[in-house]
């Protein structure tokens, strides 16, 4: 019997031998390696903490209330296989199966939904403080990395925790990367502590040796901790940024030694305060090519794994490429253009850009809300940003783009990347919710390509603005059967595509893939009906709307975005008030949170689908 099959809750991993700890490290590595390559997934932060879990797991009891509390959740692949869930672990990611995030309604065991990065710490603080309101006795240990502990809330969190008087585990997983390679001063403040593990593991062979002297080793080694305490009462350590905000510290302990990794969660219960437990782990660790190349490998698609290459890689341009491509064209005739990221240089493209123009390109880090207000004083400067963002992480830095970019009219360009489904990383990761907490700022001008070719044309047109301006775009790769359709942009106007009678389809961004093909449809069931570019979600072509209304009696407005806010809920907003009467259908998302599977599954799923809007549309 596997050693994994012993596992189905996790206090049965203490009753495992040393050598059988050792059998389970490699069957979870296997699984772990055998699933991604056929789902994809978070690969390499998940091998570099198989060790952490299984430590941190034989020191705690989930069984009674102890809790661990994942920061993204990018990490806790071993975690879900040893809390109940290896028997389902195959459906990692895929429609109604396993989530690739802790999920509170997939298992009791996640203790905290995540999926955006720097909340564990203020999520454990919480459960500290209920603890001792609810007088109970337990252990609380938040698992945050060295990526995510540049974000904002965890900084907020810590200077929060340095006030609790009881016990409270605040796991540093530090493998020197997040997403991609971390920047910024904690960076090299951490570099300090990392710097100082050889002269750690000096130190203990030295106490090994001196332990070893007959009589007088005692002796000599108590006398040299009260020089080095004395020491420390002189001049602080390097690394001592924790213990310099009232919160202990305990490391840096070698991750990837169970043995070790237990001993210092068992030291960090007695402590009656906060305590950073600092472990150092690698990245990828089992699986070489992980190893190598832990930015390819931090969210892989499926690949082979006996050579680490993606499995049927696309080599038609995505939207991202495009994107890359332009913002260097672009750089390249303006020396006043600019570019900046929160952490996702690779994922948003911009490291092609870093590359041509290293002093005009700015990583952040994970601090969005920073981001947009660095931007906005550099648009003040005359300097034209792109903020280049995930949808799902915009949304972090509301307050941010309302008051700092849209209130003082600045021109900062919005390049929102994963705009509408986005597949297998689920509810918190579908950009579906962009434009409705953008079109209503006043001065904020969204707008969202049919393919490839006009999101060049965007790019270019939002760099003459002089207003605050957002373009959308999918994954994936980009849209292009209709790029020799390409009538020049002109504010705030639609583009006709095709023109028909009685019905209109009137598509924004991605959703015009699903409009032509529901036009075709509608073309063999000899329905001529009209295909019209919206362009813009905001503002709206009302001239457009007003002929439309005049000369069809139908109008299906298309996009990936919740119905609530959207696009379709505009033009029907603007039709009421004209007092038309026209039928109207909004294919939109439902106002709820869409769940991990394919695009192609979830539109099925969700009803907006062509074969389900054309059901619409002759129903």
């Amino acid at each position: 019997m596997k050693m994994i099959n012993k596992i189905n809750k996790p206090n049965n991993i203490k009753n495992l031998s040393e050598d059988e700890i050792k059998e389970l490290i490699k069957e979870l590595r296997e699984v772990i390696i055998k699933t991604t390559s056929i789902n994809g997934g978070h690969l390499a932060s998940s091998l570099g903490t198989i060790e952490l879990t299984i430590g941190i797991l034989l020191s705690l009891d989930l069984e009674k209330d102890d809790k661990i509390i994942w920061d993204v959740g990018h990490q806790a692949y071993a975690y879900k296989i040893l809390t109940g869930r290896s028997d389902d672990f195959s459906t990692l990611r895929q429609f109604r199966g396993i989530s690739g995030f802790p999920r509170r309604s997939e298992s009791q065991y996640d203790y905290f939904g995540a999926g955006h990065s720097s909340t564990s710490i203020s999520a454990g603080l919480g459960f500290c403080v209920a603890r001792e309101l609810n007088k109970k006795k337990s252990t609380i240990v938040s698992v945050i990395g060295d990526g995510s502990l540049t974000g904002g809330e965890a900084f907020e969190a810590l200077n929060n925790a340095s006030k609790l008087i009881s016990n409270f585990i605040i796991v540093l997983n530090d493998n020197d990367m997040s997403i991609a390679k971390n920047e910024g001063g904690l960076h090299m403040a951490l570099e300090g502590v990392r710097t100082s593990y050889n002269y750690i593991k000096l130190k203990e062979k030295v106490k090994d040796f001196l332990e070893k002297i007959p009589y007088v080793g005692d002796v000599l080694i108590n006398f040299i901790i009260l020089i080095k305490n004395i020491l420390k009462q002189i001049h602080s350590p390097r690394g001592m940024i924790f213990e310099n905000m009232n919160i202990a510290y305990i490391g840096p302990i070698d991750g990837h030694n169970v043995e070790k990794v237990k001993k210092a969660i068992d030291r960090a219960k007695e402590i009656k305060k906060a305590v950073v437990v600092h472990i150092k782990t690698k990245k990828g660790n089992g699986y070489e090519y992980a190893e190598t190349d832990p930015i390819k490998f931090h969210g892989i698609a499926p690949f082979e794994i006996e050579t680490g290459e993606i499995i049927n890689k696309k080599k038609l341009p995505t939207y991202t490429n495009i994107f890359a491509k332009k913002i260097v064209e672009l750089a390249k005739q303006n020396d006043k253009i600019v570019a900046m990221t929160a952490a996702m240089p690779d994922g948003t493209g911009l490291n092609l850009f870093k590359k041509e123009f290293p002093n005009r390109y700015f990583d952040t880090g994970i601090a969005e809300q920073h981001t947009i207000t660095f931007a906005s004083s550099l648009a003040i400067e005359g300097f034209i940003p792109f903020v280049c963002i995930y949808s799902t992480f915009l949304q972090r830095a509301y307050d941010q783009i309302l008051e700092d970019v849209c209130l003082q009219k600045l021109h900062v360009i919005f390049c929102i990347d994963r705009a509408g489904l986005v597949g297998q990383d689920g509810e918190t990761h579908q950009g579906i919710f962009d434009i409705s907490f953008l079109s209503h700022i006043p001065n904020m001008t969204i707008m969202a390509p049919k393919g490839q070719k006009e999101l060049e044309q965007m790019m270019d047109f939002a760099t003459k603005m002089n207003s605050p301006v957002a373009i959308r775009y999918p994954r994936g790769i980009a849209f292009n059967e209709l790029d020799d359709l390409d009538e020049e942009i002109k504010y705030g106007k639609a583009e006709i595509i095709y023109e028909g009678n009685n019905i209109a389809l009137l598509a924004l961004g991605r959703a015009m893939s699903t409009a032509l093909h529901v036009y075709e449809k509608l073309k063999l069931k000899n329905i001529n009906a009209s295909l019209i570019n919206a362009r813009f979600a905001s503002p709206i072509d009302t001239e457009m709307i007003n002929k439309l209304c005049q000369t069809h009696n139908t109008i299906v407005t298309l996009e990936e975005n919740v119905k609530r806010g959207g696009f379709g809920e505009a033009i029907a907003e603007y039709i009421m008030e004209k007092g038309y009467e026209i039928r109207l259908i909004n294919e939109s998302l439902p106002n709820e949170f869409v769940p991990h599977g394919s695009v192609d599954v979830l539109r099925e799923n969700l009803k907006v689908d062509s074969d389900s809007i054309l059901k619409d549309i002759l129903e």
